[in-house]
Formats: structure tokens, C-alpha cells, sequence
């Protein structure tokens, strides 16, 4: 035998899995090294002739800091492109960060009021630099997190919504659609948020449900007492007014009629008439439409144009005066009653409920649950208000001959773009059929400047720079439109506005013609219409190209309970704390600062206290990442449970040590790997042949090909899932829970040829199971392929830029898969017999055998190591084997019948058989009990039902056994 020779890899491995500073190796290594720039396998350029995998990450708000949304996002996204890299695509992630316009201006402005400021103090432009500063200094915290998690984006092409780059494409595509007739100012009734005093998206509203009440009130006849017309049990009979019912009773003052259904008998003779609109001193006229429900309260509404979406309808309808009375900050104005003029919305609410009671005009008010609409930004209620603003046509047909919409609906229904799962093409459908021009203006100071001027006139000038303007309007005094663009429309141009668009160039090689339309979408649900599909439209009209090819939906990030996780339920995880570890108290700190409802704190803390009572240990990004893949399903909501992740941090552990044992025995030696005839390596070949493979080893290859190709099948179905559970199954239970101990067997007791074989199965499966698992675990797959390849003769600066495994289907062994499913039986059956005897792993005992002698014979040394026997010992007859057997306990796999001898005294075994049944019987009569118990099966969960079943059929199992024993024993 050779003597082994130092072992370098194995040396500079410590002896257990740290992941801390091979991640801070790793990834600043990798970005030095430039492996992530777009191109050919982190050549940095493209290489001609190869498919192209692109993907645009979903720009995170430049304020923002990393969710676990994000991370899980990231994960999918990173474990995609490096595959792709690896499989040999010329591969680009593009990332980069949204300005986010309301978000950002929010965040400056409170650092202002903490220091007696606001941006009115300092004007437009120094409140624009200060959020520039801003941004240079805090705006780079989600990109450093990002770098935390492994993200091999190209970060030379990185970009951010208002830079240089991207800011002249946006002011280019508004002009274009203006001049298109696309792109139009209008009065209408939008979102208000009167704390921002701007508009905000239909998206950007959440409705959440409140204790509200509603107030009956009653508007008087302008001509006196009229007649109500029978209604059911409802006789005629003369009324002094109309009752209406409203949640919002200040909207009141800007009522423009009443209204009921055209069809409604009880108040059809009174269409026309007028009434006294209570406390106001005018008098407004009784309608028809028939968008009243009749059955609804009194079947009569008040039609509040100004303040109501459905009410603005029937106005427009009927051309009834639009009347405002709230000032941007929702003070009551001047078309107020005097009263009431200056008062804040709610506070004017209270008084003039105060003075309608006063005048016998309210009539009784009662609790009611309500749907507040509240802006997801500041937590406001939010008004409907008619303003000025600017948008997009989203209907109306350009010179094509189709909208921006429709082209969007064709570039789906086509089968360019697909969504993976396709069911969320039914919900996008549903909004694009229904959609509403897309009010693209908003009153804030940060973001991209609307391209437009006005003259003294009101005379409005669209074009790329004030001089363009100027030019289209000689000799007259311009001054800008102040509003900014919805982050939103800037976001909608990424897909091009990324890849050099308009400044393309027809070469192959041109980012725009290799990278768009991009492979893959990745993203939540929750942003379908925000951003998908604005994508699309935009992409579809300026490129005739889609912008991806494939959306692929995940789930959002709940709580272990299934909450959504936020930061005013407290319930929020920090990844990079789940990467690094955090102590109780900072954790409670950061869980507790900053809620929506402070009073909430106490609640926070207790229940953090009670999930984490030692705070969270450090998981490392490997164990995070693996978590997120192995959640990567299908489905709408991915509960995060915390133990998962130590599930995965012990895989990675797994790994390590695997890997110390491999090279322990194949560092050094000779592991087969020089030139060898294909006679040298068949099994049974020359006795002194170079390399004799077991069936163990043919086994394992078999095996390898197989999780191959459902690797591959699972990341071109995008179910990181089934990746991550393939690659998981495979290294755990069947490299190392299987294959090492055999390969023990196999070094220690083998020919020189077959220990070879067995360190070069050994070292080669290794290196390719680090090559399968690197996308999904980057940073301890890229440390141990640097000291395995080596070994198993494999050339390459990373195992980031390798080929990735393919499976072979020519080396499936059917056969060697054969001998050791029944070789695992065996063992199998050898523990379970173990167990029945109850002795422990440590002592040794002998398997007496009959049948299947020579399968047995040569599993011998295999058996006795991985079953911990004495010996095996075979019986040519059964009748032999039966009187050694004695009372032992016995089992059958296949044509072997197997019996762990140990000497027992008969009448103990008896006896403690006899307590073990008689405990059995009577946990069978109490499962049998609660489960013919009527009331119990009525109201148990299917669950639990379920659980109470499955114990009975084992409990049943375990007294057949013990009655078998019992025969056995005589």
C-alpha cells in the first residue's frame, strides 16, 4: 500500500461547519473577481452561439431595509441565475433600487420635524439635495444585505430610478405619449392623502375594516309634506323628508342631489322635486339612476360628487355641480357653511352632528363595521378628491389600432408571457378588462419632475428640457408643473431602460438583444398590478417586445402562524439577524421601536420572549437560503418557522463532515483517476484489475443521475422546492447515511482495486453533489469544492463558474439499485429486531439466516458493520434455523428469513410482554372509545381525527407483534 501523503484540504478545513467567515470570504471574492457581471460562465462577456438567461430584480425602495420577502425572493432569483450561469447561459441579473417617491420624502421629512423643520423651510431644491444626501448616506443598506445573502447580481450594471441612466428615458416616454394623445391632464376624482397632500395609487390603499357608525339624516321637502308611496307592509303616507344613511356625514355639505332607483314606486312621482340640504341654506334637486340599490336602507343615497367614486359616476350622469369642501389637508373650505370653515374633517364631523341633532335632522345613529381606506404609506384615511392631475389612456387606441392595454391582454393570451402558476392569469385578465386610466401625478417634491410648462394662459408645453418648451413658446414667461411622476411609471420602463433603450444597436451582442425580452419574473402576488402588469403595457408599446417571458409568482412571507408578517404587529424578522444571530434584548428593542400602535409594545414583547426566549442563534446564509428554496411551492403564503432553519444549518453541518471524511480517505491517495480501460473497471474484470466498482458504487451513481434530472426538471418548473428536497433526500439519506458507512466497509476490507473505486466514487460523487447544490447553497459549496476538485481531478478557479451536473440516464443501473434496496431491507429489518429485543446499538449480536445465501454471503462485511451484528451465520434448512432461532424474534426480506439471536430467560420476557399487551389493550379501548364517540368525531378537527386513527392502527401493529413474540415463546 502507498503511503498517504500530506492532506492540504483537509488541514485548512476546521473540524466543524462556522459559517461566518467563509461568507465573508466568499462573497467579496466572488464580486472582485467579477463572476456575477453579464456574460459566459463570469467571463464578462457574451459568448455567441449560447441561450441567454436574464432576470430584473424587483427594485426594493432605496428607504427600505432587507425583509424576509425580499431574501425569499432573492434566494429563488440567485438560485436561478447561478444554475444558468453554471449550465453555460450568457446569464445577467440586473439589480438596482427605486426612488420611491413617497416613501423617501416621508423619511427626510420626519428627520427635518426632529430638528423644528419642515421642507417648506427650506424650499424645492435645497429639500431635493438634502434627499440626495440622504440617499448617498443611508441608501445603500438593502445592497450591503443583499451582498449578506449571496446575490450574484451583475452590480456593475446597477441602477437606481433617478439616476443619469434611466431619468431621460422616463422624461422621453412621457413626451412620446403625449404627443401620441395617450398622456393627458384632467380634473377627476382620485386617492387623497391629506397628510402627503397627494394623490396615491387605488394600490396604494388598503381597506381595513373599522368600528364606524351610521347617521340617519333627514332632508326636508323644499315645497313642504309629500307622499311616500306603500312598500310591502309599508301603507302610502306623508313624510316632512327623505331619510338618507351615511358613514361620512361631513361629505354632506358638498351634496349635489338626492337619488333614487328610476323604478322604485314608493318615490317616482317625486323625481324632480327638490329638498332642503340640512344646515346649508340651498336646496338641491331628487334624481334617478339606476346604480341605487332599492332593497339598501331607505333605498334613497346622497350624491356627493366630489367625495365619492360611485357618486362621481352618477354626477358626471346627471351634470350635477362637483362641489369640494375639503382644503388638500382635509380642513373644511370656503364652500363649507361658515361654521364649520377652517375645522378639521373629524372635528367638523362632531359639530355638525352636534347642530343636526340640535334641528331635529338626525334621526338615530348606530354602530356599523366599515372598510376604512387607509394609505398604506402613512396610515391616513384617505378622501376622495377631484384635483388636477396627469394620465395614461389606458384604453384609448394609438396609431396600431390597439391601447396600451390591449396590447398588454394580446402579449398574455399569446403565450409570450406566461405565468407560472397559471391560475394568476385569471386575476391580471380581471384587472386589465376592468382597468381605469392610470392617474400617474402626484404632489410630492421627490421624484422625476413632470417634462410640462404653462404660460401666463394655462397654455401647457410638453417636451424633454425647458428650452424645447421655450422653443414651442416664443416670448412667453414658462413656469413648470410641480408635480412628480408615481414611482410606479419609472419602475414600468426598468425592462428597457436598463438594456440601453433608445440608444440600441442592432448587434447580437447588444444587451437589448441579448437580454430582452428577460427569461423570468420573479415576485409576489401582491404587486401583479403595481408592477407586472404596468411592465408589460409600457415594454409592449415602446419595444414591440414583452419584457420576460415567464412570470413566476410566489407566495408572500407569513409568521410561523400564518400572520402577515409587519412591522406594526411586531412580528418581523430581519434575515441577516437570522444569518448572524441577535441577543434577546436587541432583539426585543428592534421588534418594539417604531410600532404604528405603540400601546402594542407590551404585547410585542411578551410573545418575542416567548418564541425566542434566548433570542435567535446564527444560522448562517446557506441554512437561510435552503430554508426559503425548500418553502419555494406553488402556493399563496409561506408560513416561516425558525426550526426549519436549524433543520438546514444541520444539513450544511452534514455536509462538512462528509466532506472531512472523504478527503480524510481520498486526499492523497490514489483515487482512480488516471487513464484506465473500460475492461479495468468491469465489474468482475481482472482480478488484479485497475478499478473494481461494488454494486454500491454503481448504485450510488444510478442514483445520482436519477436526482439529476429531477434537479433539472425542478428548476426549469421553477419548484425550488422539489429541488431542494431532491438535493437534500440524496445527501442526507442516501451519500451519507448509506453510501459512506458502506464505503467504510468497502476501504477496509476491499483489494487495492476496490478501495480505488471506492475513493474515486467517493470523491467524484462529492464534488458533483457541490456542484448540484451550489445555486441553492453558494458560500459551503464554494469552500469545499475548492479543496475537493482537486482531488477528484476536476480543473476550475470556482464552482460557481463549473459545469453544472447533467444527468446521464445511460449510467442508470437498475441492477446495482436492485441489490441495494435489498441490502437496506436487510439492515433495515436487523434494527427493527434490535428494537423488539430493546438492546441497545453498542452491544453485538448474531443473525442467524436461511435462504438468499448468496446475496447474504456477499453482504456479509456490509451487514455486520451497518447492523452492528457479532457475525452472520447461514442455515441451509429451515428447520436448523428455526430450533437456533429459539424464541427469538424474526423477520423476512425477499427468499432470507432473519432471526437476532440473543438468550433470554422465557418467563421474564414473558412477564414483561404480558405488562407491555395489557398497557397496548387498554390505549386501544380508549382510542376505540373517543372514536365511536359520536360528539367527539362530530367536533375534532380532520387533524386531529386523523391523528387518533393513525395511533390506533399502531398501536394494533405493535400487540400483533407482541402476541407473535409470545407464540414464539411458548
Amino acid at each position: 500500500m502507498t503511503e498517504k501523503s500530506a492532506q492540504p484540504g483537509l488541514d485548512s478545513l476546521s473540524k466543524s461547519f462556522e459559517p461566518a467567515a467563509l461568507e465573508a470570504h466568499w462573497g467579496p471574492e466572488w464580486e472582485r473577481r467579477g463572476y456575477g457581471q453579464a456574460g459566459y460562465r463570469g467571463s464578462k462577456s457574451p459568448k455567441a452561439g449560447e441561450t441567454s438567461f436574464a432576470i430584473q430584480l424587483p427594485p426594493p425602495n432605496v428607504t427600505g431595509t432587507l425583509h424576509m420577502g425580499h431574501a425569499f425572493n432573492q434566494t429563488i432569483m440567485d438560485s436561478l441565475t447561478r444554475y444558468h450561469r453554471m449550465r453555460g447561459a450568457n446569464t445577467v441579473w440586473i439589480p438596482g433600487t427605486d426612488h420611491a417617491g413617497i416613501a423617501t420624502q416621508i423619511v427626510v421629512e420626519r428627520q427635518l420635524q426632529e430638528q423644528g423643520q419642515s421642507r417648506h423651510d427650506l424650499g424645492r431644491k435645497n429639500f431635493v439635495s438634502k434627499v440626495w444626501e440622504w440617499k448617498e448616506k443611508s441608501g445603500n443598506t438593502i445592497t450591503t444585505q443583499m451582498r449578506r445573502m449571496g446575490d450574484s447580481v451583475d452590480w456593475s450594471r446597477e441602477y437606481f430610478t433617478m439616476d443619469d441612466k434611466l431619468s431621460p428615458v422616463v422624461t422621453d416616454t412621457f413626451v412620446k405619449l403625449y404627443e401620441q394623445g395617450l398622456i393627458y391632464r384632467g380634473k377627476r376624482l382620485v386617492n387623497w392623502d391629506p397628510v402627503l397632500k397627494s394623490a396615491v395609487s387605488d394600490l396604494e390603499v388598503e381597506s381595513t375594516e373599522a368600528d364606524g357608525k351610521m347617521h340617519y339624516i333627514l332632508y326636508p321637502f323644499a315645497d313642504g309634506e309629500q307622499t311616500i308611496g306603500a312598500s310591502g307592509d309599508q301603507p302610502a303616507h306623508q313624510a316632512r323628508g327623505l331619510q338618507i344613511a351615511t358613514t361620512r356625514p361631513e361629505t354632506m355639505m358638498a351634496d349635489g342631489a338626492l337619488c333614487v332607483h328610476p323604478e322604485d314606486e314608493r318615490y317616482k312621482h317625486l323625481v324632480g322635486k327638490r329638498v332642503d340640504l340640512p344646515l346649508c341654506n340651498r336646496t338641491i334637486p331628487i334624481i334617478a339612476d339606476d346604480f341605487v340599490d332599492r332593497n339598501f336602507g331607505s333605498g334613497c343615497v346622497k350624491i356627493t360628487g366630489a367625495h365619492d367614486f360611485n357618486d362621481y359616476a352618477c354626477s358626471q350622469r346627471h351634470n350635477l355641480p362637483l362641489i369640494t369642501i375639503f382644503t388638500l389637508d382635509a380642513k373644511i373650505n370656503e364652500n363649507g357653511p361658515a361654521p364649520y370653515q377652517g375645522m378639521d374633517r373629524f372635528v367638523a364631523r362632531k359639530a355638525l352632528l352636534k347642530d343636526l341633532e340640535e334641528q331635529n335632522f338626525l334621526i338615530e345613529i348606530k354602530p356599523h363595521k366599515l372598510m376604512l381606506p387607509i394609505c398604506a404609506r402613512t396610515g391616513q384615511v384617505v378622501e376622495p378628491m377631484l384635483t388636477d392631475q396627469w394620465f395614461v389612456a389606458m384604453t384609448k387606441n394609438d396609431a396600431t389600432g390597439k391601447s396600451i392595454a390591449q396590447k398588454a391582454i394580446d402579449a398574455v393570451q399569446s403565450g409570450e408571457v406566461k405565468f407560472v402558476p397559471e391560475n394568476w392569469v385569471n386575476t391580471y385578465n380581471q384587472w386589465m378588462n376592468n382597468i381605469q386610466d392610470w392617474c400617474i401625478s402626484r404632489q410630492l417634491w421627490w421624484g422625476h419632475q413632470i417634462p410640462a410648462w404653462y404660460d401666463e394662459d394655462g397654455n401647457i408645453y410638453v417636451a424633454r428640457d425647458e428650452a424645447a418648451a421655450q422653443a414651442q413658446a416664443p416670448g412667453k414667461k414658462l413656469r413648470r408643473d410641480e408635480d412628480v411622476l408615481d414611482t410606479w411609471y419609472s419602475s414600468a420602463l426598468v425592462p428597457f431602460s436598463t438594456m440601453g433603450w433608445p440608444g440600441q444597436s442592432d448587434k447580437a451582442t447588444d444587451d437589448y438583444n441579448l437580454y430582452l425580452p428577460s427569461t423570468v419574473l420573479v415576485t409576489g402576488y401582491d404587486i401583479i398590478f403595481f408592477w407586472v402588469a404596468r411592465m408589460i403595457m409600457m415594454t409592449t408599446h415602446f419595444t414591440g417586445r414583452v419584457p420576460f417571458k415567464h412570470v413566476y409568482i410566489h407566495g408572500l412571507v407569513r409568521d410561523s402562524q400564518g400572520r402577515k408578517m409587519s412591522k406594526s404587529e411586531g412580528n418581523v424578522l430581519d434575515p441577516v439577524d437570522l444569518i448572524d444571530g441577535i441577543a434577546l434584548a436587541p432583539l426585543l428593542d428592534k421588534r418594539t421601536t417604531g410600532l404604528r400602535k405603540p400601546e402594542t409594545a407590551p404585547r410585542v414583547r411578551k410573545d418575542t420572549e416567548k418564541e425566542f426566549p434566548d433570542g435567535i442563534p446564527g444560522y448562517g446564509a446557506d441554512a437561510l437560503r435552503f430554508t426559503f428554496a425548500a418553502l419555494a411551492s406553488l402556493g399563496r403564503n409561506i408560513n416561516f418557522d425558525t426550526k426549519r432553519c436549524e433543520g438546514y444549518r444541520n444539513f450544511c453541518n452534514k455536509l462538512w463532515n462528509a466532506t472531512r471524511f472523504v478527503l480524510m480517505n481520498c486526499e492523497g491517495t490514489d483515487c482512480g483517476l488516471k487513464e484506465h480501460t473500460k475492461e479495468e473497471c468491469a465489474v468482475g474484470g481482472p482480478a488484479h484489475g485497475y478499478l473494481k466498482f461494488s454494486q454500491a458504487d454503481r448504485w450510488i451513481a444510478s442514483t445520482l443521475q436519477r436526482v439529476e434530472a429531477e434537479v433539472a426538471k425542478g428548476f426549469e418548473e421553477y419548484r425550488l422546492d422539489n429541488v431542494a428536497n431532491s438535493i437534500y433526500d440524496f445527501v442526507w439519506n442516501e451519500f451519507c447515511d448509506w453510501y459512506l458507512e458502506i464505503a467504510k466497509v468497502q476501504i477496509q476490507t476491499g483489494s487495492e482495486a476496490h478501495q480505488r473505486a471506492t475513493r474515486r466514487t467517493l470523491i467524484r460523487t462529492l464534488e458533483t453533489i457541490l456542484r448540484l447544490a451550489h445555486p441553492i447553497i453558494p458560500f459551503i459549496t464554494e469552500e469545499l469544492w475548492q479543496k475537493v476538485a482537486p482531488v477528484a481531478g476536476r480543473a476550475g478557479d470556482s464552482v460557481s463558474i463549473a459545469a453544472y451536473p447533467v444527468s446521464q440516464p445511460e449510467r442508470i443501473d437498475a441492477q446495482a439499485e436492485a441489490h441495494v434496496t435489498k441490502l437496506k431491507a436487510l439492515v433495515d429489518a436487523c434494527r427493527n429486531l434490535r428494537g423488539e429485543l430493546k438492546v441497545s446499538p453498542a452491544t453485538k449480536l448474531p443473525l442467524f439466516v436461511t435462504g438468499d445465501a448468496e446475496f447474504v454471503t456477499q453482504a456479509t462485511p456490509v451487514l455486520q458493520a451497518l447492523a452492528k451484528l457479532s457475525e452472520v451465520k447461514l442455515y441451509d434448512s429451515t428447520a436448523d434455523w428455526e430450533s437456533a432461532a429459539a424464541a427469538s424474534p424474526t423477520a423476512v426480506v425477499g427468499e432470507a428469513r432473519l432471526c437476532l439471536f440473543m438468550q433470554v430467560d422465557a418467563a421474564a420476557e414473558k412477564l414483561r410482554i404480558g405488562k407491555e399487551v395489557a398497557r397496548l389493550q387498554g390505549e386501544i379501548a380508549k382510542a376505540n372509545a373517543q372514536l365511536g364517540n359520536e360528539a367527539f368525531v362530530a367536533k375534532a378537527p380532520a387533524a386531529v381525527l386523523e391523528e387518533r386513527r393513525m395511533r390506533l392502527a399502531d398501536f394494533s401493529a405493535a400487540l400483533d407483534k407482541l402476541h407473535e413474540q409470545l407464540v414464539r415463546l411458548g
